[in-house]
């Protein structure tokens, strides 16, 4: 087998996924499960509370420890059924952070896991809607059927009223809560049967006729008949099965199960690596990179500084986008117009690392950083170019810092390069003439992070002062000066690259200067297109 023969192979068995949800849907269960599928761990830990000593795989860091949530992304990789899976774990909690966003731009594929008694929540129509602007496939598990939970019509009109988002489920729900018996699976014609008493054994009965007699007597008449009554419904009314429109992130396969007794997610997992795509290409400064391409290429998508405190260590990761990495290989780093030599890969389940010989497009692997590496540095073998900017999205909390001790600026200052290089928060200078330092962030806990990991890394305390502003825009447009904005209560900044940006109270204000000056446009990512207004 030739050089591109092999690429092809190993790129076709690789998936590479991000779970999004809202907190307490079940994420950590569901991964954790995932990777007891794949033999990446023995025994799932639950995550209940401060208190509790088991931690969940994905979550390392001492602040998530304290609070029994999940604050960075984690990339966990395993095998099944002779496939690469890679799962790049989002933070789940409600003041989660911009770190999350970038990671669905390394994810080829989501999951999106919702609660049955809840429905569609904030936080996943966030993350849902980033994931919805690049158009990869969405596939949905409704967790937690053995719960009392809404009625399933009515989660699958919410998908489409919230999301906007039409869906074809791949099974059925025979009952819920205490009344829950397992599901119905359409492409198989098969019913899986639910034992409450020992969730891990699963029962598979074939259907050759739904109406038949046997199934009476293994539901009883009242849930059979009830079955037949809303599979017929969806065979008549719902969308058909279309591979087309799931690839280009139109229709969502959606399933039902329990993470909790992992009931349902053997097999949403083989559904899912049938359907859903390998690594896809990217789009470049040389136009379209294919995953097969034979020369090898990235982009850095995250960086973690000091994830093994003792060795105040700096990881940056790496999505592969085509050809081979092979441990020691010479890259060209296109912005530092340099060659570096890449000698300690590592892939990563949570906290516990392994250094790898070779790895494929779609695969996520860590770089040790001695403070080279940037959020959206491209990587590459052959032919130098960069991939697409990362976007910074916009802030939705803001903090004017100052720090307590003067003495300590040269270690704030170090600290502020690192953690905005990292993403934990955005930083912005005044164009008022006043020295004023303002922190930007998605998630409101990441003040808190940005606290903590200054005071225990670097060692500096600090006051931050929190601003009315909700909304960040990056301006376009040749007539604009911070001083058209006087009379608002806006206010005008620079970002780290020196590109201006107004802050904003609300809504309201973003309005009144929309129209007020109608020859400007306002971003809300960083990486906007010309004349593309957000």
């Amino acid at each position: 087998m030739n050089k591109v023969s092999s690429i092809i192979d190993q790129v076709s068995k690789r998936k590479t996924l991000a779970i999004i949800s809202h907190p307490d849907a079940g994420k950590t269960t569901l991964t954790e499960k995932l990777l007891l599928f794949g033999g990446a761990i023995r025994e799932a830990g639950m995550v209940k509370g401060k208190k509790n000593s088991k931690f969940a795989t994905s979550d390392w860091m001492e602040i998530e420890k304290q609070r029994g949530i999940s604050v960075t992304s984690s990339v966990m990789e395993f095998d099944y059924n002779d496939y690469r899976i890679n799962i790049l774990d989002t933070p789940g909690h409600e003041d989660f952070s911009e770190d999350t966003y970038r990671t669905l731009t390394a994810a080829d594929s989501a999951v999106m896991l919702i609660d049955g008694a809840k429905g569609v929540e904030a936080q996943t129509k966030k993350l849902f809607e980033v994931c919805s602007q690049r158009g990869i496939p969405i596939f949905t598990m409704i967790n937690k059927m053995d719960r009392e939970t809404r009625d399933p019509f009515d989660l699958l009109e919410e998908l489409e009223e919230i999301l906007g988002m039409r869906s074809y489920p791949m099974n059925w729900p025979i009952g819920s809560g205490s009344d829950f018996q397992g599901i119905y699976d359409r492409k198989h014609q098969h019913v899986e049967i639910y034992d409450a008493s020992n969730p891990n054994k699963v029962k598979i009965y074939p259907v050759s006729d739904i109406e038949g007699a046997d199934l009476t007597e293994l539901l009883g008449e009242a849930a059979h008949q009830r079955l037949v009554e809303e599979v017929s419904l969806l065979d008549v009314a719902g969308d058909p099965y279309d591979e087309e429109k799931i690839l280009n992130g139109d229709l969502t396969p959606t399933f039902f199960g329990s993470a909790i007794s992992n009931f349902g997610v053997q097999s949403f997992l083989e559904h899912f690596l049938f359907m859903a795509p390998a690594p896809v290409g990217r789009v470049s400064s040389e136009g379209y990179v294919d995953p097969s391409n034979k020369d090898f290429s990235g982009f850095i998508f995250k960086i973690q500084a000091n994830m093994n405190p003792a060795h105040r260590d700096r990881i940056a990761f790496l999505r592969i986008c085509s050809g081979k990495f092979e441990r020691g290989m010479s890259v060209k780093h296109p912005r530092m117009k340099k060659s570096i030599k890449l000698s300690q890969p590592q892939q990563f389940l949570a906290q516990e690392r392994n250094i790898i010989q070779e790895a494929y497009a779609g695969d996520i692997i860590g770089l040790f950083d001695p403070g080279i590496f940037q959020i959206g540095d491209t990587l590459c073998g052959g032919k130098e170019f960069t991939y697409s900017e990362m976007p910074l999205f916009s802030p939705e909390h803001f903090s004017r810092v100052s720090i307590k001790n003067a003495l300590k600026k040269k270690h704030f200052l170090k600290g502020l390069q690192q953690l905005t290089e990292e993403g934990t928060v955005q930083f912005f200078e005044s164009t008022s003439g006043l020295d004023e330092m303002i922190l930007g962030v998605v998630g409101e806990l990441q003040f808190e992070v940005f606290e903590y990991r200054m005071q225990h890394e670097y060692g500096v305390d600090m006051t931050l002062q929190r601003l009315p502003y909700q909304l960040a825009r990056w301006i376009e447009g040749d007539s604009y000066k911070p001083a058209l904005f006087q009379a608002s209560n806006a206010k005008p900044v620079k970002d780290k690259q020196g590109r201006h940006v107004m802050l904003f109270e609300n809504e309201y204000s973003l309005r009144w200067a929309q129209e007020r000056y109608p020859d400007l446009k306002f971003h809300s990512q960083s990486n906007f297109s010309p004349s593309k207004n957000s």
